[in-house]
């Protein structure tokens, strides 16, 4: 992933009504299809995006966060700022370790 410092960054998504809806189906319905398909959206539209904004080899998807709409991926301070700066994006926060 380059020379830089990479860190892990949590990324929390704007509303969207498509995750809404498939959210509240799956705790409705319990389904395996019903969390599967959210899953599998959720993790579809985080790729996008980081596809969009970055090179390939350049930052790494940690995991999708289904109950909040979010990710976790390693990436550089910059990009981290330039995620911050994207329209479909609510906010990102450096992790915290805790000692």
């Amino acid at each position: 992933m380059g020379d830089q410092k990479t860190e892990v960054y949590f990324v929390f998504m704007n509303f969207d009504p498509k995750y809404e809806r498939l959210h509240a189906d799956r705790w409705v319905e319990l389904s395996k299809e019903g969390v599967e398909e959210l899953d599998t959206y959720l993790s579809k539209k985080h790729d996008r995006l980081l596809e969009k904004l970055f090179q390939p080899n350049t930052y790494k998807k940690k995991s999708s966060l289904a109950i909040v709409d979010g990710f976790s991926v390693e990436i550089t301070k910059e990009q981290a700022a330039t995620l911050r700066s994207a329209k479909e994006v609510r906010v990102v926060e450096k992790n915290q370790e805790l000692a």
